[in-house]
């Protein structure tokens, strides 16, 4: 009979109950994980990582029709759908196993099932042949995660009308797809099927593309899709879409008007819901506002013993924040000396061809705020490694306090952006200001130096540029 008592239970094994899980058993503190059908999450499986093996794909596919540039020629370049995908399976299903190791490793009891609160302190494990199952937490961890929101009128059928889950895995290239929303997993798809040959139309219903992103940094992402030869409406909406026999009928309004198109498929990229439901929180002090469970700077619900983190417990929905709060909540309930995680340093990163990444205040929130700033930017083209790379599109922009010195803000569109912008992350975490970031020695020749001048530009002193 395997044990059923713990000091912790973790529901659900995503990028935060995974994390969550081995920090525990790290502290000493015996530990359970309820996960119901992947190890790793949506983010492993059916998300973070998948999508950036279909995105290499396709970014393969566009330098290999842009050999000329660097003096080579190859003949009959071609791609094979079925293989791009199966490829991207198996990475996911490679690092799928990777968790199960580690939380084996780690000595991690793990429960194939449903899990939901029982009572105090019980999870009920359901497993998929009817079986139910309590196990005991002193403190339970909730991370069930969230799922793609779906609109009135916008439902997916999963043949033409797809959520990620059916773009992840076309059995044929459309040859026309209609992306709704332009946030970072809209834009991810609208690149990846754009640089395979579709003829990509997105649909904003804000007035920008990216509207998270700095407003700079979004006018200079549209300009470079468009350039590509993706159609983008913003300030538009989609109010209805109806899947055919071999196309969608979008019921689009644009500039005011309405304007019926066809589409061989349609992407919704409209946002998330938090798993909330089925988890036996009703008739519970948890509060749950706008499908995402109410938490504390600990994690804690109003439930004692009773915490959330990831996606469950709000936005940002990033698989990093996941973890982060993870190794918070369960560090906390060991006792340790920790800290509250500070959203503003937490980066975003959109792997679309250009990379998008960014970290803290936009310029517009900066100044909303009160702040008087100072402002840098630094493009690609003038940096000597993007231009040995035959990609200098972009720029890093800086946002300063003028006062203190305080970094604000960074935001970087171009080559390598999401590896890059850790390094203004750490500036902000270890609150350093402009003069250690101008005393910090960037090597050369490479793209990071962008991020040196952009801060040597917020204070009038870049030299290349």
């Amino acid at each position: 009979m395997a044990d059923t008592k713990f000091d912790i239970v973790v529901v659900g094994g995503g990028p935060g109950g995974y994390v969550a899980a081995i920090r525990a058993s790290q502290l000493g503190m015996k530990t359970a994980l309820v996960e119901r059908e992947h190890l790793g999450g949506i983010c492993l499986n059916w998300g973070c990582i998948p999508t950036k093996a279909l995105l290499r794909a396709s970014e393969i596919h566009h330098i290999l029709h842009n050999l000329d540039e660097f003096g080579l020629s190859a003949k009959d370049v071609s791609f094979d759908i079925g293989k791009i995908v199966k490829r991207s399976r198996n990475v996911a299903k490679q690092l799928n196993q990777g968790v199960a190791h580690l939380l084996k490793k780690n000595k991690v009891s793990v429960f194939d099932g449903t899990g939901a609160l029982s009572g105090s302190g019980t999870v009920a494990v359901s497993d998929k042949d009817g079986g139910t199952q309590d196990i005991k937490g002193t403190n339970v961890i909730l991370a069930t995660g969230a799922r793609a929101r779906t609109l009135p009128g916008l439902e997916p059928d999963g043949k033409r009308i797809w959520t990620y889950r059916e773009a992840m895995v076309p059995e044929e290239m459309p040859k026309s797809l209609l992306v709704v929303g332009s946030g970072a997993i809209g834009m991810e798809f609208a690149s990846f099927y754009s640089d395979l040959g579709a003829d990509v139309t997105i649909v904003e219903v804000m007035d920008r593309i990216l509207p998270v992103e700095d407003a700079e940094i979004s006018a200079l992402a549209l300009k470079s899709f468009q350039a590509q030869g993706m159609t983008i409406h913003t300030g538009a909406k989609v109010n209805g879409l109806k899947a055919g026999a071999n196309d969608v009928s979008a019921d689009l309004e644009i500039d005011g008007k309405a304007q019926p198109l066809s589409f061989e498929r349609a992407i919704l990229a409209v946002g998330i819901v938090g798993n909330v439901e089925d988890i036996g929180i009703e008739g519970t002090r948890i509060v749950v506002d706008r499908s995402h469970v109410v938490v504390n700077e600990w994690l804690e619900t109003g439930e004692q013993g009773i915490f959330a983190i990831g996606d469950l417990a709000g936005p940002p929905w990033l698989a990093h924040k996941a973890s982060h709060e993870g190794v918070i909540c369960v560090e906390h309930i060991a006792g340790l000396a920790t800290h509250p995680l500070d959203a503003s340093n937490i980066p975003g990163c959109t792997y679309c061809r250009p990379q998008i990444a960014s970290v803290g205040l936009t310029e517009e929130a900066a100044v909303a705020q009160g702040h008087e700033v100072k402002v840098g930017r630094f493009p690609f083209m003038a940096n000597g490694k993007a231009i040995a790379l035959g990609d200098p599109e972009g720029q890093v922009k800086t946002v300063f306090d003028a006062k203190t010195g305080e970094l604000l803000g960074a935001h970087m569109i171009g080559p390598e952006v999401t590896e890059m912008i850790q390094g203004y992350t750490i500036a902000r975490t270890a609150e350093a200001t402009e003069a250690e970031l101008m005393h910090t020695v960037f090597p050369h020749p490479t793209l990071s130096e962008a991020m040196h001048e952009s801060v040597l530009d917020s204070f009038g002193r870049v030299i290349h540029f």
